[in-house]
């Protein structure tokens, strides 16, 4: 008996596609029948202490996805760039010929006390990581309704549902992310088009490791149990993440929209 892959004869928009998060469900949804538009800056910020995707990166997930036997469109393009975006999606979307589903997941991360949190550090975070979502979704939005709808899948953290010291930006923006999940998918319904959001733990990516932050919670050790997760396990794979994306993304989850689902080893019931 044939196999039915999830998602065959979809087209996938991923954004921050050359590493991490990004690449591994690209690869994944293409693994499973998907053709992947993807999408990265391919560029370092000045302000990001972790090393970001490459031109190299976004190449090497191009590679991959077409040894599964899909094709694969790449764009270097910045998520903050609304009109440069448009073009992007559009230029994959005639290529491919439609647009099934979109995984919003482009972000940056930064950990300092608030005292350090600086004006344009405040902005570029929000910049990527709401305005870099909302830009994702909006140019994307017309494209999936002319496939007769599809969905939305957006990269949280649980940072979108507790505090987290240090991570003052980083949590306002995530935080934000859940309004926006949850209005879009109350305009979207009628358009068949679902919005749900992930919201992961700690992930094992360069985004996921800080350099700065023991030394922060030795000086305030109240404040360490916040980081702890409840399973025994410091951090997540990316393929956690991605096996969350597969069901939101999927018809399995055909009536599932406007949720917040935890992949976070039980961090936030803490």
């Amino acid at each position: 008996m044939e196999v039915q892959l999830r998602m065959q004869g979809k087209v996938v928009l991923v954004t921050g596609a050359a590493q991490s998060q990004g690449r591994n469900h690209a690869v994944t949804m293409a693994s499973e029948g998907a053709d992947i538009i993807a999408i990265d800056v391919c560029r370092q910020l000045d302000l990001v202490p972790y090393t970001m995707g490459t031109s190299e990166g976004l190449a090497e997930t191009a590679r991959m996805v077409e040894a599964t036997g899909r094709r694969v469109h790449t764009v270097e393009a910045d998520v903050r760039d609304r009109s440069g975006l448009q073009r992007a999606v559009a230029e994959g979307v005639d290529r491919f010929g439609r647009l099934d589903i979109v995984v919003a997941n482009a972000s940056i991360c930064t950990v300092q006390p608030h005292e350090e949190v600086t004006e344009e550090l405040w902005q570029t975070t929000l910049d990527v990581n709401l305005t870099g979502v909302w830009n994702t979704c909006a140019v994307s939005i017309p494209h999936l309704e002319s496939s007769g709808g599809g969905s939305i899948v957006v990269t949280g953290s649980t940072a979108s549902t507790i505090g987290l010291p240090f991570y003052l930006p980083y949590v306002a923006s995530k935080h934000a992310l859940t309004g926006l999940c949850r209005s879009l998918a109350l305009e979207l319904a009628n358009r068949n088009i679902r919005v749900n959001m992930i919201n992961p733990t700690g992930v094992d990516t360069p985004q996921g490791h800080s350099q700065v932050l023991p030394a922060l919670l030795e000086q305030r050790p109240d404040l360490a149990p916040i980081f702890v997760n409840t399973l025994p396990v410091e951090r997540i794979e990316v393929d956690d993440v991605t096996g969350a994306l597969m069901y939101l993304a999927s018809d399995d989850a055909r009536y599932v929209t406007g949720i917040t689902l935890p992949v976070d080893a039980g961090s936030t019931i803490r």
